[in-house]
C-alpha cells in the first residue's frame, strides 16, 4: 500500500523498543507517541531519537523522571558521552494515566507537545538528519507510535491544511480526566482531498459485536467502515439520500480486528478511492460513490470500542 512517503505506525510495541524512522528525521516530520505510564517506585521512562540501534549517538533524549516531585531531563549523547543536561522542572505525566507526546522536527529545534499542550523546545546539538531510529525504554506501555509529514501536507494548494491530533481518552481512565463518550464526532477542516489521511486508534471491547467509522457529508455517509464480530467481517458501504448502497465485504486478508485487541485504522483519501490499512497493513480499497471530496467534512466513530486517538 503506497502512502506516498508516509510510514505506517508501530502498534503496541514491546518495551524496550527500537524502530526505524523511514527516511530519517527531516524538517516537518511529527512523531507522536501514545501510551500509559506504569506504576513504579521512582519510575522514569525515555524516548530517544538516535543513530542506529545502539545508544552511542542520541540526538535527543527525552526523559521524564518521577522522583523529587517530577521533572523532565533532556540531553544529547555524542560518541558515547552525554552533554550538559537541560531540566524542565515540570511533570506533565501521571503514573497510571494515558499520555500523548508529539515531537515536531523544526529546522533548529524539536518542538514537544504533551497531551495537546506545548511543553518545550529542544535546540538541535547535532544534525537531525543523522537520526534514523526511535527507541523507548522504562516504566511505560506504548499503544502506538505514529508518523506524520507536515511538510508534505502543507503543499496542498487548494484546501485547508489545518492539522489536528485529538486524544480521545478511554472511558475507563483514572479519575481527573473527563471521558469522551461515543459516538465521537469531529469536523474535518477543509474536507477531504487526495493524500489527506485519517488515523483512528482504539481497543475493541471484550464482548464487542460491532463498531463503525463514518466519513460524512451532511446527512449522507460517503464511507461507512463497519467491523462486525458477530459476522467476522468488515462491511463497507455508502448512504446517500437516506438509502444504503450495495455492501462490500471481501478482504485481501483475514479479519484484522479482534475482541479485546488494540487497533490502528489508517484511511488515505485518493482521487478515485479510499485506501484503508489496519495496523500498518493494507486491507482494501473503496471507490468513491460520493465524488465531492471537499464536502466530506465530518468524522464519526461509534460502537463497541474504547477510542484512544484520532488524527486528521
Amino acid at each position: 500500500m503506497d502512502f506516498s512517503g508516509f510510514q505506517p505506525p508501530y502498534i503496541n510495541p514491546a518495551i524496550p523498543f527500537s524502530g526505524i524512522i523511514k527516511g530519517g528525521l527531516h524538517d516537518g516530520l511529527q512523531i507522536t507517541v501514545n501510551g500509559t505510564v506504569i506504576y513504579s517506585p521512582g519510575g522514569r521512562f525515555a524516548v530517544n531519537f538516535q543513530t542506529g540501534f545502539n545508544d552511542h549517538d542520541i540526538a535527543f533524549h527525552f526523559n521524564p523522571r518521577f522522583e523529587q516531585n517530577g521533572y523532565v531531563v533532556c540531553n544529547t549523547k555524542q560518541n558515547g558521552s552525554w552533554g550538559p543536561e537541560e531540566r524542565k522542572m515540570q511533570m506533565p505525566f501521571q503514573m497510571g494515566q494515558y499520555f500523548q507526546i508529539s515531537f515536531l522536527v523544526q529546522s533548529s529545534y524539536f518542538q514537544v507537545t504533551v497531551n495537546g499542550s506545548h511543553f518545550m523546545q529542544y535546540a538541535h546539538r547535532v544534525p537531525f538528519h543523522r537520526v534514523d531510529t526511535i527507541s523507548i525504554t522504562g516504566s511505560v506501555q506504548i499503544s502506538s507510535i505514529e508518523f506524520q509529514n507536515h511538510r508534505a501536507i502543507l503543499v496542498q494548494p487548494v484546501f485547508s491544511t489545518t492539522q489536528c491530533a485529538q486524544p480521545a481518552y478511554p472511558q475507563h481512565r483514572p479519575r481527573g480526566r473527563k471521558p469522551i463518550m461515543l459516538p465521537y464526532v469531529t469536523t474535518i477542516m477543509g474536507g477531504l482531498y487526495p493524500s489527506k489521511s485519517v488515523m483512528i486508534s482504539g481497543t475493541v471491547l471484550p464482548n464487542a459485536q460491532r463498531f463503525h467509522i463514518n466519513l460524512r457529508c451532511g446527512s449522507d455517509i460517503a464511507f461507512h467502515l463497519n467491523p462486525r464480530f458477530d459476522e467476522n467481517t468488515v462491511v463497507r458501504n455508502s448512504q446517500i439520500n437516506s438509502s444504503w448502497g450495495p455492501e462490500e465485504r471481501s478482504l485481501s486478508r483475514p479479519m484484522p480486528f479482534g475482541r479485546g485487541r488494540s487497533f490502528m485504522v489508517w484511511i488515505k483519501c485518493e482521487s478515485s478511492s479510499f485506501k484503508v490499512a489496519v495496523d500498518g497493513q493494507h486491507l482494501f480499497e473503496y471507490y468513491h460513490r460520493l465524488k465531492n471530496l471537499p464536502a466530506i467534512n465530518n468524522l464519526e466513530v461509534a460502537g463497541d470500542i474504547h477510542l484512544t486517538h484520532v488524527q486528521i
